[in-house]
Formats: structure tokens, sequence, C-alpha cells
């Protein structure tokens, strides 16, 4: 992913830094040589984990996916235009090496149940991450030996599923959490989150179980049923406090000013007459997407008040960065109600109305970002599977692996490839990410059963993982 200027002081065990009701407050002294560690200061881990700036080490990155925001028109490349224009995308594995055994460690301290609740969630939607971006993975002999064994993403999933379920039962909300700069040290609230992770990846199976009592439908009635985020009090989000660690959409435009809202989503916000676009960009001249450098150079010089990525006073140097959403969750249960997972006649959860749905998921993304709520005639009929995934694509906005799984999983919304793509062989958008020559050199026999799961079976960015074949 290109373009992160990072300009954040990683956050060391020995700092302190007030974040305000849910940031760091005290970070221990454990300033020596971490291999002499015995006793780590796990709370300290959990916050360096939250806080990290690369997908090696950090969360909030996962939600920033930069390739996957130009992928699916999210946002326009401004300069230097590669990842818009598909150039080949490579995805490393560096955290197993970075986050994953960091949360290892603290789950293997075993300190306070809480703790340990959040990590394994934590552990969850970084594999999440790494299957949605490459496929097969290593996952249930991953960070045990070496070299590690890829699995099927079919077993990826039910796995990441019941780890979630098992991690949501472990919570006891005993008030020992600490270090939590996600959700503020709240065991309630990361007991939503798991339970709202076990939802949106059942939904992300439609393809593969689509019937109401097929695993997908099963699983997604028993997460709700457990209890999921409902109000944009609970959204998970790392809120930055400025100075040193800055929010990097901010970031993003100190200096280089490197993507634009792309006309795709300006041009669907306008048709529906959305008042989203006062949040979403910073004025009514989009980005044309996916055009050569001397193009868009030569547009950008003519078109100075270029809409940027986010208004201006959504993309602060306070500004938070959205994990997951109640708008979201909202709208993929409105999606399971209109394919009759849940609702009346659904085996077991019969509560669940499609329409009521889609608007509460509307209405919350709308608040969410401090717009005005739209008009009855917003939610005129028809009421379509399309309406639906459209409203939580948008809803994803800006978080573009959100909206690349969406786009990826149902075709909508119908998006037009780049017009000028870089390589006459790779000119659709991307289905996944590559892996890298790293994986290829330490774990030759992983990355070949990882190919053969792929349709067509070949390491390149149009073939198909599992559950979007």
């Amino acid at each position: 992913m290109k373009n992160y200027k990072i300009k954040i002081a990683l956050f060391s065990l020995g700092v302190a830094t007030l974040l305000s009701c849910n940031k760091v407050k005290n970070f221990g002294d454990t300033n020596v040589n971490p291999a002499n560690i015995t006793s780590p200061a796990t709370y300290a881990i959990l916050t360096n984990v939250l806080a990290g700036a690369g997908t090696n080490t950090g969360i909030w990155p996962l939600a920033k996916d930069n390739s996957a925001t130009l992928w699916i028109q999210y946002a326009s490349e401004t300069q230097y235009p590669s990842a818009g224009l598909y150039a080949i995308p490579t995805y490393g594995l560096g955290a197993y090496t970075g986050s994953l055994l960091n949360l290892k460690t603290i789950i293997q301290a075993n300190n306070n149940p809480d703790e340990v609740a959040v990590a394994r969630i934590l552990t969850q939607y970084i594999y999440w991450n790494l299957t949605d971006a490459l496929g097969s993975i290593p996952y249930s002999e991953a960070l045990q030996g070496f070299p590690p064994k890829f699995d099927k993403q079919e077993d990826i999933y039910k796995g990441m599923i019941a780890e979630l379920t098992a991690a949501s039962n472990q919570i006891q909300n005993t008030g020992g959490l600490k270090g939590d700069i996600l959700l503020g040290n709240d065991a309630a609230k990361w007991k939503k989150f798991a339970n709202s992770l076990r939802a949106m990846m059942a939904i992300q199976l439609t393809k593969r179980y689509p019937g109401a009592n097929d695993y997908a439908a099963v699983e997604f009635r028993a997460a709700i049923t457990d209890g999921v985020i409902t109000s944009n009090a609970d959204n998970v989000k790392l809120v930055f406090p400025g100075g040193s660690f800055k929010n990097q959409y901010w970031a993003d435009h100190d200096g280089q000013r490197d993507n634009g809202e792309s006309t795709q989503i300006f041009n669907m916000l306008s048709s529906l007459g959305d008042g989203r676009q006062a949040a979403f960009g910073s004025s009514s001249v989009p980005v044309p997407h996916g055009i050569k450098e001397a193009t868009i150079n030569a547009w950008i010089k003519a078109n100075i008040n270029w809409s940027r990525i986010l208004a201006d006073n959504q993309r602060l140097e306070t500004s938070p960065i959205y994990i997951l959403t109640a708008s979201q969750v909202f709208l993929a249960r409105s999606e399971a109600a209109f394919r009759g997972w849940t609702g009346p006649g659904a085996p077991g959860l019969t509560t669940e109305n499609s329409v009521d749905l889609l608007k509460q998921g509307v209405d919350a993304s709308f608040a969410q970002w401090g717009i005005a709520l739209p008009p009855a005639s917003y939610y005129n009929a028809p009421h379509t599977l399309q309406k639906i995934v459209e409203q939580a694509f948008l809803a994803g906005f800006p978080n573009g692996r959100a909206g690349w799984n969406i786009y990826r999983r149902t075709g909508f919304p119908v998006l037009t490839p780049a017009p000028d793509p870089l390589n006459a062989a790779h000119t659709t958008i991307p289905r996944r990410y590559t892996y890298t020559t790293t994986e290829y050199s330490l774990s030759p026999a992983g990355v070949a059963f990882g190919i053969s799961q792929l349709v067509p079976a070949a390491d390149t960015q149009e073939a198909r993982i599992w559950w979007d074949q």
C-alpha cells in the first residue's frame, strides 16, 4: 500500500500518553531488552498492537487499505497513479511476526480473561483481513512451527467464527482491562464487536452458503442472538489525539495530497440526493478514476478545487478511523433478512425486518458523520438486494477493504474498470492480492497449495478466492 506517510511516533512500552476517554493512560516501565522480559506488561503490548502503524504491527491500517480504496473507487489517485491502474498488488504476511505474535504473548500470559478474550478477537480480525486479501494462509498451525501449513479458506472462516464465539463467551466484564485505546477498556463493547465480526464473516459467505438452513445463515442468526453493535456509541474506531499520533487521512493530504474523492462515489451520492457528500468529500469537483499520469496531472492543474477524500472537518489530526460500525451491521442484517436468513418464516430468528433494518442502517450512517437524516422519500420502494448492498457500500466508506468485500461478493455497485490500465494483461478490478516473493521463498509448498485453491489456479490478481467463486 503506497503513500502511507506515517508520522507516528510508535508507542514504546515506556511511553505514557493521554488520548481522552478511550486512549492510552499508562504503558508501565518496561524500557528494557525485550529478550530479557519474563513478565511482559500485556496491557502495553495490547496498546502497541492497536496503535501500530504498519499491517505487521497494527489494526487500523487494515481498515485503511489504500489499494482497495482505489480499486472500488472510493478514491482516485491524483499523482503517481499505479494501484488504481492495476499495478500487480502483493501482500506480505508480516503480521505473523508482528501483531499476531504480540497477541499470542497476551493470550499465553493469561493474566485476565477479558484481556485474553480481546487478544483472541483481534487475532481473528487480523486473520480475516489476511485471508480475504490472499485466500489460503497459515491458520490452524500458525505461530507453531516453520514452515507453517496453509489452510483452506473455508476451514479458516469456520475456525475464525468458532474462535470469536469462544472469545465472546470468555468475556466476564470484571473491570480488569487496561491499555485498550480502541473501545476504552469496555468489555461489553468487545463482546458486541466479537459477535458483530461473526455476523460480518457469515454474510461474506453468501456465494458458498446461500440458503436459510446453510452454515452461514445459522452462524449469522447465532451472532445476532448473542448481541451485536446497534448504536453508534458502540462503533469500533480508533480516535487519534493529534500531535505525534495523527489521523492518517489527514496525513495523506499534508503535503503531497495523494488521493481525491472518486467520481464513482460522488455520482452515487448525487443520484440519491445524499447529504453524506458533505462528509465524504471536500468539494463538488470529484476526481476522475483510473487515468494515466499525464492526464491526471493536467486535470489537477486545471481543477485546483478538486475534492479531497473526506471533508476538511472529517479529516482533522484528531479524527477517528472506523473499524466496524452500527450502520454496517444493520445493513448486513437487512441483507440477511432479505435473503430469508432471518425474519418471518426463517428458522430460529423471526424478528428481523429488512426494510426497517435498511432504514436503521442508513440513519446510523448519516448520524455517524453528523449529517441530518434523509427524508422519508429516501427509502421509497422498490426494496431490492442491490439497494441494500449499495447502501452497505456507502456505509463502509472510506474503508476500502469493506467496500471491496461487498463488491467482490455481490457485484454491486456496478463499477467501470480504469480506462488507462498499466498493463494489457490486467484490465479488470483485482479480486485479490498476490503472494510476495518472501512467501515463495519461505513457504513454497504453502504458496503452491494456496494457488491450487484459486479459480483459476494462478497467483494473479484476477483469480478468485474460495468465497468469491
